[in-house]
């Protein structure tokens, strides 16, 4: 069965959404790599102008959805359009050893807070993170439960998140050969606790990780 138009354009829900939302800009945050037993989080935040999305800007912003649903190509078509089409972005990597040192939480919450803080928001912009309330964040924001699939400016956030942590781990994958990075990004499939098991851990593995404290 062909899919509908509605299926096709995802992101057109979330654009109105956020028009909804009844500020000027709306300013979203989120993060890739939590769960990941090697390389650093990183957490995105995207300012839009939604309001003031032609008919060519929504266009571009059409497939927007969360980021784990799309394909790797269509996510980094939609990175390359959310570059055209977002008044600010900002990018916060939080290395192994960082997260290592605070814990994954701390280190996710400070993440998405400190993005926020980088992307500058004029006042009065909503702002929105996918499923986090953030204790150090001085503006009011809002916790949306799956706002990656909700909000357009979250899941344009999630997407520059999990493509900017994906040519990192492309980067550590040239680095230390043999763990597969490039392949699972560090999350812990089988193929990836077999190379831990075979090559011990390496400076990019999270050793705060039980998987990892156990095998160092």
């Amino acid at each position: 069965m062909a899919s509908t138009p509605r299926n096709r354009t995802p992101g057109l829900a979330l654009i109105a959404h956020d028009q909804g939302l009844g500020s000027r800009f709306v300013a979203g945050a989120d993060e890739a790599g939590r769960g990941a037993l090697a390389g650093p989080l990183v957490a995105a935040a995207v300012l839009l102008e939604p309001g003031a999305l032609g008919t060519d800007e929504q266009a571009l912003l059409a497939r927007l959805n969360d980021s784990k649903k799309l394909s790797a190509g269509v996510r980094d078509e939609l990175a390359l359009a959310i570059g055209a089409v977002a008044l600010r972005i900002a990018v916060v990597a939080i290395a192994s050893t960082e997260i290592d040192e605070h814990g994954i939480q701390a280190a996710n919450l400070g993440g998405l807070s400190r993005a926020l803080d980088l992307l500058g928001a004029p006042q009065g912009t909503a702002l929105v993170v996918d499923g986090f309330a953030l204790p150090m964040q001085r503006r009011t924001h809002r916790s949306l439960v799956k706002g990656d699939g909700t909000s357009a400016a979250i899941a344009a956030a999630s997407i520059i998140a999990k493509t900017t942590r994906d040519r990192v781990m492309e980067g550590l994958d040239v680095a230390s050969p043999g763990y597969g990075f490039a392949a699972h990004a560090g999350y812990g499939t089988s193929v990836h606790r077999e190379a831990i098991t075979r090559l011990g851990p390496c400076h990019a593995h999270r050793f705060s990780f039980a998987p990892i404290a156990i095998a160092a």
